[in-house]
């Protein structure tokens, strides 16, 4: 079992970064996922790192403008955001999953851990 806590959420203006963390509570060899979701819509899959740190899957949305990355020495994954526009607004969480394949990276019923959720938002 694994605690997830998120950081790095704020206010920002459009065309500003942002860099989000998941810490976790100890080394884990899991799948690590971070999604999104605003009021009234289903969670989204926003990127995937598989164990073992080579393979990332981005959702269309965020392709060229986020970078999912880990430090294993310190136990933290990351979500690097660039470029940020208003509709990248929403409460991040960050995931972890013991098994995943294919396509099914972006589905948070195939994640067991979540953390608490950090609020981005994205205004002028």
């Amino acid at each position: 079992q694994v605690q997830l806590v998120e950081s790095g959420g704020g206010s920002v203006q459009p065309g500003g970064s942002l860099r989000l963390s998941c810490a976790k509570s100890a080394y884990t060899n899991y799948h690590m996922g971070w999604f999104r979701q605003v009021p009234g819509k289903e969670r989204e899959g926003v990127a995937v790192l598989y164990a073992g740190g080579f393979i990332t899957y981005y959702a269309d949305s965020v392709k060229g403008r986020f970078t999912i990355s880990q430090d294993n020495a310190k136990n933290t994954v990351y979500l690097q955001m660039n470029s940020l526009t208003p509709e990248d607004t929403a409460m991040y969480y960050c995931a972890a999953s013991t098994a995943l394949s294919g396509t099914m990276w972006s589905m948070p019923r195939m994640y067991q851990y979540w953390g608490q959720g950090t609020q981005v938002t994205v205004s002028s």
